[in-house]
């Protein structure tokens, strides 16, 4: 018998295509993942390690400096650092609230959050092979992301690192 959504995905834009796959890799990271993690939290622990590097701290302390002149600033701040707070709780980052660097507050890996970001990686290659993405759909998959990084990009330069 044929799976019951064959002809409802033989007939979705791409768009809708590409938003199932990242759910279903999504789901089974969360499903596997030794702790219980909201997806929100996953992307969140891989922004911190993002931040950590040089040149991205550089266009944190730009974004905070341009930010502060905004009358919701302090929201923000306070919306963004509840949910820091969060993985900090769960021994995952730990939060500088007076670093040196410019920044409002900082955040870092702890050796348990190194630890969880690795098998979040672990687990995502273990759902594509379980998905069958081959070495020629990986290919086509950097294509459009290398073209689709552009429009992202090109917002966030607009918008001078403010979003």
């Amino acid at each position: 018998m044929a799976h019951p959504h064959k002809n409802a995905i033989a007939n979705m834009s791409s768009s809708a295509l590409i938003g199932i796959i990242e759910e279903s890799k999504m789901t089974y990271v969360r499903e596997n993942l030794s702790v219980f993690l909201h997806a929100s939290q996953i992307k969140l622990l891989k922004q911190v390690k993002k931040h950590d590097k040089p040149h991205h701290k550089k266009i944190r302390v730009k974004q905070f400096e341009k930010a502060k002149k905004d009358d919701l600033f302090n929201v923000h701040l306070g919306l963004y650092l509840k949910k820091y707070q969060k993985l900090e709780k769960l021994g995952l980052i730990e939060i500088d609230l007076q670093p040196d660097n410019g920044l409002e507050y900082d955040c870092h890996l702890t050796s348990k959050g190194l630890e969880i970001l690795g098998e979040i990686a672990d687990l995502e290659n273990e759902w594509e092979t379980i998905v069958g993405i081959t070495d020629e759909d990986s290919d086509v998959l950097k294509k459009l992301a290398l073209d689709s990084f552009e429009i992202s990009y090109n917002h966030k330069k607009n918008r001078e690192f403010i979003f």
